[in-house]
């Protein structure tokens, strides 16, 4: 049985979740690929990160789980995560939308059974002195929790400047 905090955390990232395929439902396909500036992501490109970067931080939760002390993360220029804001011309919109609304079921069913001492179990990020030994509810609660709240808040920003 999950914990009262980590399921906390699994209803606010499904409510993220749920914000961010509301916000997009009706909007017409070309304001999903319009990027608002030359430098910043389109709404599909957001979308297809998302779609990338949450499964990516459940199994480094998943192999923390499995071999406690090992070590977690990755820099920005992973290849995987920039494959995925990349060429998304190709990329179906129904289709990413899709995998996004399936990470509710994937979130649930990676964290919905961690208690506390697994969630307190600490491992450092492989890139970076600067965070240490951090537990697994840290990685869960930054990594997943607010990465995706924050994206939800790129998105509104996107709208807001077309």
């Amino acid at each position: 049985m999950a914990s009262q905090n980590i399921a906390k955390s699994i209803a606010s990232i499904q409510q993220s979740i749920d914000h961010i395929l509301e916000t997009t439902k009706n909007l017409p396909e070309e304001t999903i690929r319009c990027n608002p500036t030359e430098d910043e992501w389109s709404i599909l490109q957001i979308l297809s990160h998302i779609a990338e970067a949450i499964p990516y931080w459940l199994g480094e939760v998943q192999t923390v789980v499995a071999m406690p002390g090992s070590k977690w993360g990755r820099g920005l220029q992973d290849p995987a995560r920039l494959a995925a804001v990349t060429d998304t011309e190709r990329l179906s919109v129904d289709d990413v939308k899709k995998h996004v609304e399936e990470l509710k079921d994937e979130v649930e069913s990676v964290l919905g059974n961690l208690d506390e001492e697994t969630l307190s179990i600490e491992s450092p990020h492989r890139n970076f002195i600067k965070f240490g030994n951090k537990p697994i509810s840290y990685i869960v609660d930054h990594f997943i929790d607010e990465h995706i709240s924050g994206h939800y808040g790129q998105i509104k920003r996107n709208l807001s400047k077309m």
